[in-house]
């Protein structure tokens, strides 16, 4: 019987395997060049990690890989992690806590049942996490990190949507609704229902008035912002607390040039956020996303830190790659080929297989099943001569020293080597 590999899962194959890379070195890339640095966790984490203080929402706890980790008569109950900020959150409380600011970066896959099986149940993401610093410029940074990653990897014109969790929770807190009633209106939000505010019947005519303008706050300005904060008229202070600092990040964006969209509905994401969230559409699929979260190092027993963050969906940005950021020069690539005598041409052709890999080129012995085609350079290996064939310029140079041959691919030893 032919085995197949797990529903929900999926193999990268060598082609998937240079996109990744390529998406992971520039992601990693851009961080090192902002002064973040890497931190990784571990795969199987404690559940009540992800269950303290609702860290997670009840909707995404059913869905996590959980089991028993036997101990002699006892256990504890573990996960595949199903996020990668709440586990480098635990790792700051562990080991880190004295540090002023922690800027982390991450690349680790995260791990979430889906019944169907046509979605993969792992998922790669690229994230950062910026703690220490509760700023709009802050804020800001993430965004621009992202932004700066993703033109880099040149998938086209990304869309950028924001959102302010505070304000949606302040604003069921306002309500008059219970406890778990928010919870419940809370958790409809973060996982896509945009009219689950709709469904609230408003206390007094004030608030039917600010939840309108509320589910009606769409718009690509700070002004919008502006013009909602001047309904109220200073009546819910801790509303307008929160809409301040929303108009102080996206007065920011604005001074930047940046394109963006806000829509106060668009909260899909996780429980812990508190403040500004924003996520990354690129042709209607959502590739990323992040925010602030000032409340979950608290919650998860460590100082009150304020902290925020993103990740990018490394799957969904493999899909979106041009062909052509993966396309490597055939001027770069030798195919290497011993002569007949190869008991006498072994010991030189390795060493000018390694010398060329040294130099940075792509050097592959002939075993005679590849392709001629996929190569500039042809290189014949004998026990005292070289053939180096430029198969791009159709020009053949016998040669006598690996020295010869070097200079002759960077283009510095045509007028010196005999050609044929």
């Amino acid at each position: 019987m032919k085995i197949q590999r797990c529903k929900g899962s999926r193999d990268l194959s060598p082609g998937d395997m240079r996109r990744f890379r390529h998406i992971e070195e520039t992601f990693r890339d851009c961080c090192l060049k902002a002064g973040y640095e890497e931190a990784r966790t571990p795969t199987v984490e404690y559940l009540h990690l992800f269950t303290a203080a609702g860290t997670l929402t009840p909707g995404t706890l059913r869905r996590v890989y959980s089991f028993l980790d036997w101990d002699g008569w006892s256990g504890e109950r573990v996960v595949l992690r199903p996020d990668g900020t709440i586990p480098v959150a635990r790792l700051y409380i562990e080991g880190m806590e004295s540090t002023a600011l922690a800027k982390l970066f991450y690349i680790a896959n995260v791990f979430m049942f889906e019944e169907t099986g046509a979605e993969s149940r792992e998922r790669w993401q690229c994230g950062a996490e910026l703690i220490g610093a509760g700023s709009a410029l802050a804020d800001v940074e993430l965004i621009t990190l992202a932004r700066e990653v993703l033109s880099k990897l040149r998938i086209g014109t990304v869309e950028l949507r924001l959102s302010h969790v505070g304000l949606i929770r302040t604003l069921l807190e306002e309500l008059g609704l219970s406890r778990s009633e928010q919870i419940k209106v809370f958790d409809q939000i973060l996982g896509g229902d945009t009219a689950a505010l709709a469904r609230i019947k408003p206390k007094s005519p004030e608030l039917g008035r600010v939840m309108s303008q509320l589910l009606d706050l769409k718009g690509k300005s700070s002004g919008f912002l502006h013009n909602f904060k001047a309904l109220f008229n200073h009546e819910l202070p801790r509303l307008e607390t929160h809409v301040d600092d929303f108009i102080e990040v996206v007065s920011l964006l604005d001074t930047l040039g940046y394109d963006y969209h806000i829509d106060i509905t668009a909260g899909t994401g996780f429980e812990y956020y508190t403040g500004m969230t924003f996520q990354l559409f690129l042709n209607g699929e959502k590739i990323g996303g992040g925010g602030r979260y000032d409340a979950l190092i608290p919650l998860l027993g460590g100082q009150n830190v304020p902290a925020s963050g993103f990740a990018l969906y490394l799957d969904r940005l493999m899909n979106q790659l041009p062909p052509e950021v993966l396309s490597q020069p055939l001027a770069q690539r030798v195919l290497v080929t011993f002569t007949a005598d190869e008991s006498r041409a072994l010991k030189p052709g390795f060493g000018i297989v390694s010398e060329l890999r040294e130099a940075g080129y792509i050097a592959e012995l002939d075993l005679g099943t590849r392709e001629s085609a996929d190569f500039g350079w042809a290189l014949e290996v004998g026990p005292d001569r070289f053939v180096l064939t430029d198969r791009l310029g159709q020009k053949r140079h016998e040669v006598q020293s690996t020295t010869e041959v070097l200079a002759l691919l960077e283009g510095k030893g045509a007028d010196k080597a005999g050609a044929a």
